[in-house]
């Protein structure tokens, strides 16, 4: 019998965050359930604005990279991208290459390919010495190549490393890393996809191409106090805060030059939010005898928001978005820093037109990624996929995803995160997968439509051969799996079989994860080389464990939830004793199988169609994120069937809520109808809410997780 959990929270809780952050009292309820309460991560179900992501100058290297790059450009220099074969890898590969070619740079991509190991190889930095090339970038990839940097620097070549994967013990020297996963990256948010990182790279690069690159600007403010002023400054490079100091003081009793002031101000350009009242507080406060140079920024930002040309700054900090989520009283200063980053922001597209449309080509990408990777759908994750979405439901695919979509049926309709989860990456996985990740490059890169048009198609071959090199993976490897998880303590399990197709290592590892709920290894053999995938659940870090086993490995990477490794197939005895031995340490969290988390109940009457409202707010849906689950009691089924042809046959059924009939789909559960549940029946259900299109036509429909006879009256 399965459980169904609904966290029980206050009323003062929902209506805390209903006044504070503008919400509707169900959004709050889901809100609190799970476990989003502070501000700055409610920003980010609430506001979709590019302007909530952090900038790319966040990263402490950031600038190094794109002054290297800039270097390149003016040099003349060869630049080789070097990515990986997944989605994220060819995406990050694509988004780079785009900016870097349109800079006019000589910039060629490689991919691994064929049998080919992960990361940057020997082979790769040999060949593009032959060409003469300086500068290698690696996207996806790169943090674990170290001994293959080293290499690279010998032959005077510069790289740099733009990765999100956990960093080893030892990282690569003589490189420019940028990795959100660094401990001293500066960065605030860690999960991040690799097409994020070089989005990121590629934003930095072409905000430096702007006045505003390396510009060191100071913001200035005087508020008054009761009997005192506070004179505020914020020094900003690339909009990024550098510094600040408060300076306190009572006016007529100290000269400037006893405060922080004169150094901290000096050889800067200086900003200030109504210069008049600035300079009136100022010789109040230091005698008419102090010269200022300022700069009226107001004048500037009025140009572009007419609505703030007469407003103070006092008015302003309440207007701010950003302010209403942060976690103090919102300030003048804060004010000030919000509207000019803004005021610069849309100042840089108004000169730029392009930008708007180049980010939005980008965005599609950074979003695919995000969910082929499987990040967190929170903090910019969930802006970066709802950009990505709301551009490809507008009709502005870019060139290859949209060959791809039609094919897949998918062009012209409602497309959500499931929709790019289930059905596009599934099959640009396949190119990597299979050793042919040039392919999914060629689908984004190609100008000729025909091109594009053809490789659409090859792509989803792949993918058939692909689904069908699964079921085998799958029959050479279930029954060596299960008898396997007694030798590994019964806390993982582990299939190694040379029959099993590398491209199909990590799908197996996953479906093994699926069915026994620990974790997997799937390895298979080429040659003398043994190359496996592991994935994770229940809490635990993969990388961690494997960290305990590179003296064996060749090389190994990825994140907690999914790994990749590869050794010497002499060393597999010694992986299997080594992996005995190490199991019997693995601690797992409690299982969560059998069990669902009730998101809100809701009664009869509030299961409408309005409903999907509320569903779409809380899109993208992804990892941390799933899909809205709801629980209603003391419903009337008014008709069902059993549908469908295979083994296990589907549940339909209708089901009449308050004065709304929905269609209810049951997958696989068919055989419950005149066993569990008869038609006229009341019924308690848990569901999620789905667009269903058939014929071009779009329909709401219930999807059932579970479904029970009421036992209470009805309400």
């Amino acid at each position: 019998m399965s459980q169904w959990i609904k966290k029980e929270i206050t009323k003062k809780e929902i209506e805390d965050m209903r006044l504070k952050y503008g919400l509707d009292s169900l959004s709050a309820s889901i809100l609190s359930r799970r476990n989003v309460t502070e501000g700055k991560d409610i920003l980010y179900y609430m506001e979709d604005d590019l302007r909530f992501t952090h900038s790319p100058f966040l990263f402490n290297s950031m600038e190094d990279a794109v002054d290297r790059i800039l270097d390149a450009r003016e040099q003349g220099e060869k630049v080789l991208i070097f990515g990986d074969r997944d989605v994220d890898g060819v995406t990050s590969t694509t988004v780079l290459y785009d900016c870097l070619s349109s800079m006019g740079i000589d910039v060629r991509y490689r991919l691994p390919s064929g049998d080919d190991a992960y990361g940057l190889s020997v082979q790769a930095i040999e060949d593009f010495e032959k060409e003469g090339g300086t500068l290698i970038i690696t996207v996806d990839c790169g943090i674990s190549n170290v001994q293959e940097i080293a290499l690279a620097a010998e032959k005077g070549m510069d790289v740099i490393v733009a990765d999100h994967h956990n960093a080893p013990e030892t990282l690569p020297e003589n490189a420019i890393l940028i990795d959100p996963k660094l401990e001293n990256s500066g960065y605030p948010f860690k999960d991040i996809s690799g097409c994020a990182v070089a989005y990121k790279l590629v934003s930095a690069l072409r905000f430096s191409e702007s006045k505003w690159y390396k510009q060191e600007v100071t913001l200035l403010n005087v508020r008054p106090l009761n009997d005192a002023s506070m004179i505020e400054c914020i020094k900003l490079r690339n909009l990024i805060p550098v510094s600040r100091i408060d300076e306190t003081v009572v006016p007529g009793t100290v000269s400037i030059s006893h405060t922080r002031l004169p150094e901290y101000l000096k050889g800067q350009i200086i900003l200030v939010w109504d210069e008049n009242t600035i300079k009136k507080q100022l010789n109040n406060i230091f005698g008419s005898g102090i010269e200022f140079n300022f700069m009226d920024i107001r004048t500037e930002v009025s140009r572009l928001f007419p609505q703030f040309s007469d407003s103070s700054l006092l008015r302003i900090k309440d207007m701010s978005k950003i302010a209403r989520y942060g976690n103090h009283a919102p300030t003048e200063i804060g004010g000030f820093y919000n509207i000019y980053v803004t005021y610069v922001q849309q100042s840089l597209k108004k000169e730029n037109p392009k930008l708007a449309s180049l980010e939005e080509k980008d965005l599609q990408l950074v979003a695919l990624a995000a969910l082929a990777d499987i990040m967190p759908m929170k903090n910019e994750n969930r802006i970066f996929v709802k950009k990505g979405l709301e551009s490809l439901n507008s009709g502005k695919v870019r060139n290859g995803l949209k060959e791809l979509l039609s094919r897949l049926n998918l062009l012209g309709r409602h497309i959500t995160s499931i929709d790019l989860s289930w059905n596009v990456v599934s099959n640009l996985n396949a190119a990597g997968r299979l050793g042919q990740p040039e392919l999914a490059a060629e689908l984004f890169l190609a100008k000729e439509p025909s091109v594009r048009e053809a490789t659409a198609d090859r792509i989803i071959a792949l993918n058939a051969q692909r689904k069908q090199l699964s079921v085998d993976a799958w029959n050479y490897g279930i029954m060596q799996a299960q008898a396997s998880i007694p030798n590994y303590n019964g806390k993982l399990c582990v299939v190694m079989d040379p029959r099993i197709n590398r491209g199909v290592c990590g799908l197996l590892a996953g479906r093994l994860v699926s069915t026994y709920d620990i974790p997997a290894m799937a390895v298979t053999v080429i040659d003398d080389m043994a190359i496996g995938s592991m994935r994770s659940c229940r809490g635990f870090n993969l990388t961690a464990f494997l960290n305990n086993l590179s003296h064996l490995f060749l090389n190994f990477g990825g994140h907690n939830a999914a790994a990749g490794f590869s050794l010497k197939k002499e060393n597999l005895p010694e992986l299997e004793k080594q992996l005995k031995i190490l199991s019997g340490s693995i601690e797992l969290s409690e299982s969560e199988k059998d069990s669902y988390e009730v998101d809100a109940e809701l009664p009869p009457a509030y299961i409408t169609t309005d409903i999907i409202k509320i569903c779409d707010r809380f899109e993208p849906y992804g990892e941390e994120n799933p899909p809205l689950l709801f629980m209603a009691k003391n419903l009337t089924v008014t008709d069902g069937i059993a549908i469908g042809k295979g083994e296990k046959q589907h549940l339909k059924l209708n089901i009449q809520a308050g004065k709304t009939r929905w269609p209810a789909l049951f997958w696989n559960e068919g055989d419950r109808l005149h066993k569990e549940i008869e038609i006229g029946d009341r019924v308690d259900i848990l569901f999620n809410v789905e667009r269903n299109v058939f014929n071009g036509v779009e329909n709401l429909q219930l999807v059932l997780k579970d479904i029970k006879r009421s036992s209470g009256d009805p309400q």
